[in-house]
């Protein structure tokens, strides 16, 4: 199933579209753009994540070039919005899952940084995660 025949599907199809990209998975990268953060299906991949013990990461991804050669704003994190009990104390996900900003403002550089770096933050995602 594709993601647009998940669409016409309604939610459920959404969601078993969702579900089935993570089987076998072992990490999820979230892609932190301008309007990532509070997004129904965003929140519920993320949710779905880290409860089925899986790895999770934030990538901003602002300073890539759309289509059309633009940038976009930075986003929020969207793993602010998610607040687990870690012994007693409640944390906010984002003190826990990374999300990497790249210190570079040039598209080329950008997605050099994400290339040469993506196979640590995901192995550093799954250690992280089995923490807790």
């Amino acid at each position: 199933m594709t993601g647009k025949k998940s669409k016409r599907g309604g939610d459920k199809a959404i969601q078993n579209w969702i579900d089935e990209q993570l089987k076998g998975r072992s990490c999820t990268i979230v892609l932190i753009g301008e309007k990532t953060a509070g997004r129904k299906w965003i929140n519920y991949e993320i949710e779905k994540s880290w409860n089925s013990k899986k790895g999770v990461v934030g990538i901003y991804i602002h300073n890539l070039k759309d289509k059309d050669g633009n940038q976009s704003k930075k986003g929020r994190n969207p793993f602010d919005d998610f607040t687990i009990n870690v012994n007693g104390v409640n944390k906010k996900l984002s003190n826990i899952v990374k999300a990497y900003d790249p210190p570079y403002t040039t598209s080329t550089f950008v997605y050099d940084y994400i290339k040469n770096n993506l196979a640590s933050w995901v192995e550093e995602a799954i250690k992280i995660r089995n923490e807790y």
